[in-house]
């Protein structure tokens, strides 16, 4: 009974010590206390004081066996915070500083994580978009037995998804104000390299159309061939083929 009194009463003392942390002395503290104090603020989603001490921590014991987990978790703060920049910094500066840490295979997923969250809709830049991508396929190039590989691969369907749009879209205005040579290159840009995009199929069958427009039989007909074997299925691949027949029958 005793024991037990004993442990509630620093359980208490903690605990207060922890709600009054602006009070708290962590110059008394070994690295592992403090840890255990900082990662208590982010379990406790003070996320304001527990950056200023995890940044504080880190100067103090850079050394110390608690060095990458502090490092994880100011990324994980940073995250929790939308500041996504903030966080992909700290978590390449694991990757980058502590390449044998049990955290990395997790840090390159968030650093992955925080360009993902940081793609803006298709009409604007998307440079973070390709970065998101870039460090996606890194993590599962990395870690391919890892249990988040087939969330991270279907992260990169949705953000080229993303940059299919933006190229099929620019396709159509060059189509609408004519410039048909523009308009043919970008298409054949989104079958080719978003091949498994929605967005594919359509493009390649818009360029079809002004291959034909523009009287390039043969160029239409290869593409026609392309278009029916990768994709049978589409509600136009009955069309093409019957173009093609037409355009065989011309030759």
């Amino acid at each position: 009974m005793l024991n037990k009194m004993k442990l509630l009463t620093v359980v208490l003392t903690l605990s207060f010590i922890i709600g009054c942390s602006s009070a708290v002395d962590t110059s008394k503290f070994n690295a592992e206390q403090y840890y255990n104090y900082v990662y208590q603020l982010y379990n406790d989603e003070d996320y304001e004081q527990a950056i200023q001490q995890f940044q504080s921590f880190l100067l103090q014991y850079s050394g110390s066996a608690f060095n990458d987990d502090a490092q994880y978790y100011l990324g994980m703060t940073y995250f929790k915070r939308g500041q996504y920049l903030l966080s992909a910094y700290e978590f390449s500066k694991l990757i980058r500083n502590i390449p044998a840490s049990p955290f990395v295979p997790d840090a390159q997923y968030m650093l992955a994580e925080s360009y993902f969250q940081l793609s803006p809709p298709y009409q604007l830049d998307q440079a973070y978009t390709k970065k998101a991508i870039e460090e996606l396929q890194a993590f599962i190039d990395f870690f391919p037995a890892n249990k988040k590989v087939e969330e991270a691969e279907q992260k990169i369907k949705t953000l080229n998804e993303k940059l299919a749009q933006k190229d099929y879209q620019a396709a159509l205005i060059y189509e609408k104000m004519e410039y048909s040579i523009a308009a043919m290159k970008c298409y054949g840009a989104v079958a080719e390299t978003y091949h498994d995009t929605k967005f594919a199929p359509i493009s390649l069958y818009n360029k079809i159309k002004l291959e034909m427009i523009k009287g390039l039989n043969n160029e239409a007909l290869a593409d026609i061939n392309l278009f029916v074997n990768r994709y049978p299925d589409d509600a136009n691949a009955k069309e093409l083929k019957e173009t093609e027949t037409q355009l065989m029958s011309k030759k």
